[in-house]
């Protein structure tokens, strides 16, 4: 892979005592270096964040640090071309054999560039599945548009993603993302009163 390549996915690793890094070579290449080329830390990790996000990622960091919480974000950064790339950080925690968060391991997923170039013949292949089980899928789509902040077409590439990656079903990763909502927390009061205002004035607001 060169540096002009274009990953559409990569994976890394953080480990919270000694706040190591670890990239897979197409995270290099997302930030515009060859694999190897420097070594990443979260001076440089934060350097190539947009300066609108910056002060964000770094809370997120901190968390991560402070509660071994995952590094998980949507977020945007700049590689060294001053190309801006809109990437999804999906993460959970490492456990040592006591079972104690030791880090946070994940995927970088390039919202701005690799989502949109996820293979035709691969979407082509869910057709058939996607027809059969359309309902589903649909439910497990608007569960990742709301948790992402992600469009309908980002979130269904998603999953087709996760369906490549893991050699799984889309109708049964979807159907399994509908099964466990129930461990997802629930939304804060604040979100909830909104979320409540907003369905209850929304006839307010259709263009007549």
């Amino acid at each position: 892979m060169n540096r002009s390549a274009r990953p559409r996915t990569g994976s890394f690793r953080f480990w919270f005592a000694t706040r190591r890094w670890e990239w897979s070579p197409e995270v290099y290449l997302m930030h515009g270096y060859a694999p190897g080329e420097v070594e990443p830390t979260t001076d440089l990790l934060l350097e190539h964040k947009h300066p609108d996000d910056r002060d964000e990622v770094a809370a997120i960091i901190t968390a991560s640090l402070a509660d071994g919480s995952p590094f998980s974000s949507r977020h945007r950064f700049l590689d060294t071309h001053g190309v801006e790339h809109q990437v999804l950080v999906v993460a959970d925690r490492i456990h040592d054999a006591d079972g104690r968060a030791v880090g946070t391991a994940g995927y970088y997923v390039d919202l701005s560039n690799t989502l949109a170039d996820v293979g035709q013949e691969a979407l082509d292949e869910q057709i058939p599945e996607l027809l059969e089980s359309r309902a589903v899928i649909e439910q497990a789509k608007g569960v990742l548009m709301r948790i992402y902040r992600i469009d309908a077409d980002q979130a269904f590439k998603l999953l087709v993603w996760r369906s490549q990656e893991t050699n799984t079903r889309l109708r049964d990763l979807a159907q399994q993302l509908i099964a466990e909502l129930p461990d997802i927390p629930a939304a804060p009061e604040t979100i909830v009163a909104r979320s409540d205002h907003i369905l209850l004035t929304l006839h307010e607001r259709i263009p007549h």
